[in-house]
């Protein structure tokens, strides 16, 4: 195909560029409230007891539901889970977001939350984030308290249905800052509510 053919087709209707769009977004704080709450419920609870025995049996390389996947580098450690309709729709989306509210009680604050909406092929993928950083003093006299690093909490839908999320710790290595905690006591205290 020639030049001005391809280009032809590309304006009168071939191929057709992904479409991909970024927002920022925030939550109401009655949207925060019904987190609060179903944290503080026996359904809220089950979820954050299943997830953490999960992932501790993953941890010894044994499999449980759901799948968590580790995510375990120099710098850099997480973990993801993978949706499965047990868990419904409801409950993966209030553990995004309660994950959250844990990084609040753990001494962070919230950087920004946003969703990026790209169209691939035949489906549209959707990624929710949140990000969050120490909320500690600098002192530039000494160094500073990373506590566990900065933290990265994603949702990932895919035509708006869940696929995984991911809890992700990246730790400061410059000579400015304190070590970071173990991602074992960060994981402890995640699930520890």
């Amino acid at each position: 195909m020639t030049d001005v053919n391809k280009l032809l087709d590309h304006l009168f209707g071939g191929k057709k560029s992904p479409i991909s769009h970024k927002e920022n977004f925030s939550q109401t704080d009655e949207e925060i409230e019904q987190v609060k709450k179903w944290m503080a419920s026996p359904e809220g609870r089950m979820a954050f007891e299943v997830i953490a025995k999960a992932y501790r049996l993953q941890k010894t390389g044994l499999q449980d539901h759901p799948e968590i996947l580790l995510l375990t580098s120099p710098y850099a450690n997480g973990f993801a889970i993978v949706f499965e309709p047990s868990l419904t729709e409801k409950t993966f989306s209030d553990l995004f977001f309660a994950f959250g509210l844990r990084m609040l009680d753990l001494g962070y604050y919230r950087v920004g939350m946003d969703r990026t909406i790209r169209e691939e092929a035949d489906w549209v993928r959707t990624i929710e984030k949140q990000y969050f950083k120490p909320s500690v003093p600098v002192v530039h006299s000494q160094k500073t308290e990373q506590i566990f690093g900065n933290v990265s909490i994603e949702k990932e839908l895919v035509n708006n249905e869940p696929r995984f999320l991911k809890v992700l710790v990246t730790v400061y290595s410059d000579q400015q800052y304190l070590d970071a905690r173990p991602f074992d006591q960060f994981i402890a205290a995640l699930f520890n509510h």
